[in-house]
């Protein structure tokens, strides 16, 4: 049981790199400093703001399931039943 919280572990941190790397991407335009696989300051930044949006909604996404799962959300969030 251990284990296989600690692989859990493991794979949620995968977003929340990825989302700190979308800021610091984002921080890195702000202060004119292109990093190596973008071409351009532009390109950079939205990378970063994709970077970011992308890590933040697979955290949320999972923590939304995980409280639909026990039952700890509010109505409107509740999964609909279909008929």
């Amino acid at each position: 049981m251990t284990f296989q919280r600690f692989i859990a572990l493991i794979i949620l941190l995968i977003p929340i790199f990825t989302a700190g790397y979308g800021i610091k991407l984002m921080r890195d335009t702000l202060f004119n400093i292109l990093n190596s696989p973008y071409p351009s300051l532009y390109v950079q930044f939205f990378a970063g703001i994709a970077a970011l949006v992308l890590g933040v909604w697979i955290i949320a996404g999972f923590i939304l399931h995980r409280d639909r799962k026990n039952n700890k959300v509010a109505p409107r969030f509740q999964k609909q039943q279909t008929s």
